[in-house]
């Protein structure tokens, strides 16, 4: 019931946190990039390595994953593996990384509930995950824009049947804002601005013409 003396200043705790938040990378890998056929490829891409640099940038644990890399799929995403280069890949052979006994081990060593989730195939490779987290007391926040499926179809069907089991789509600037969340963040400020003007397009430009006319500090 609302309680209007209740009501403060003060965030809510479904939101993405640095603290409270575990980002995990699912087969951003050649082969399966060549079957994507639900958006542009290298805007997934993009969006993959602007949500990795969010990661780096705020200290959220990031867990990374193929599936047979050395038999069919290829390495990780290079442009992804630079982000985190002493970074561990946990290779599976299990569509569904949630059977995987060391993803699932180095998921739970972070202590955190809340799973951002992107990767590639949507509809197998980030939905059997997604609801078998889930089902387990997860939070699964998807990345819909650093993800792609085989088709627009198998996209929208995935993240569709991810919504209504619970989970809650979201993007890489949504993601990255919502971790920053007051520009008077000043640990994080200049390495966020960093992001956005090399990943978050015609919003980067605005910033570098913000800072180019109104200061180095413009905010936003």
């Amino acid at each position: 019931m609302f309680d209007m003396d209740k009501v403060q200043a003060a965030p809510s705790k479904d939101l993405l946190t640095p603290d409270n938040s575990v980002m995990l990378f699912v087969d951003h890998q050649p082969q399966m990039f060549f079957g994507t056929g639900s958006g542009d490829r290298a805007a997934i891409i993009n969006s993959t390595v602007g949500l990795a640099k969010a990661a780096r940038a705020f200290g959220v644990p990031a867990v990374l994953t193929t599936v047979a890399a050395e038999s069919f799929s290829g390495p990780l995403l290079p442009q992804l593996a630079e982000v985190f280069p002493k970074q561990e890949v946990i290779d599976r052979t299990t569509m569904n990384a949630w059977e995987d006994e060391a993803l699932v081990a180095a998921v739970k060593a972070t202590g955190r509930r809340k799973i951002i989730l992107a990767g590639l195939w949507t509809e197998v490779c980030l939905v059997l995950p997604a609801l078998s987290a889930l089902e387990q007391g997860y939070e699964v926040y998807v990345v819909s824009d650093a993800s792609g499926g085989v088709s627009p179809a198998a996209h929208e069907h995935a993240l569709q049947r991810m919504l209504a089991a619970g989970a809650v789509p979201v993007t890489w600037v949504q993601v990255l804002l919502e971790l920053q969340r007051d520009w008077a963040r000043q640990e994080t400020y200049g390495e966020v601005m960093e992001i956005v003007k090399a990943h978050a397009g015609a919003y980067g430009l605005g910033v570098v013409y913000a800072q180019s006319v109104i200061g180095a500090h413009a905010a936003g």
